[in-house]
């Protein structure tokens, strides 16, 4: 037979036994932070990178293949995409935020001395590389700017990133994959 509990000192064992069954039932999966924000349509979603190796405006090389097992986000821009222009100090936020992710910008400018008077006008320390003819951006299968891929530690490409897209998802798209 069960007996009706009363007293307010039996509520509050009870209630205090009902959260711990309740927290300890949920394990894992409630200390994990929230999934990524959804991603930007790519035919690269889920996909491996596409690898490449080019001097960068500083004149160091990047390789993505160095880069794996860590997180990389992979930026293009240009300085004719005025959204660029207010997504490039996220980005650059972002990186001095998360020293242990990759970042890689990709300009998409005619010309490297546009690239580096953004580089240079947004203060940019992560490395950029000029995509002269626009062979990254093919490969890539970049139709819109600013559009930013995140790459698991892996080399597979978790998230994009497309116009309407702003710092918070980045962050959470970062946060998300190990970043």
């Amino acid at each position: 037979m069960i007996s009706a509990v009363t007293s307010p000192a039996s509520l509050r064992s009870l209630a205090l036994a009902l959260v711990v069954v309740g927290a300890t039932s949920l394990g894992p999966a409630a200390c994990r932070p929230a999934g990524p924000p959804p991603s930007a349509p790519s035919p690269l979603a889920q996909q491996g990178v596409p690898d490449f190796a080019r001097p960068t405006l500083a004149g160091a090389r990047i390789d993505t293949k160095e880069l794996r097992g860590q997180v990389v986000v992979i930026k293009f821009f240009a300085k004719y995409c005025e959204p660029c222009k207010h997504t490039l100090p996220a980005a650059e936020k972002l990186h001095r935020k998360h020293p242990n992710v990759a970042f890689v910008g990709v300009s998409e400018d005619e010309y490297a001395s546009d690239a580096q008077a953004l580089v240079d006008g947004f203060g940019l320390s992560f490395p950029v590389v000029h995509d002269q003819g626009n062979v990254l951006a093919g490969r890539f299968r970049v139709s819109e700017m600013p559009v930013t891929f995140v790459v698991d530690a892996q080399g597979v490409v978790q998230w994009v990133g497309g116009p309407g897209q702003g710092e918070d998802d980045l962050a959470a798209a970062i946060a998300a994959f190990g970043g």
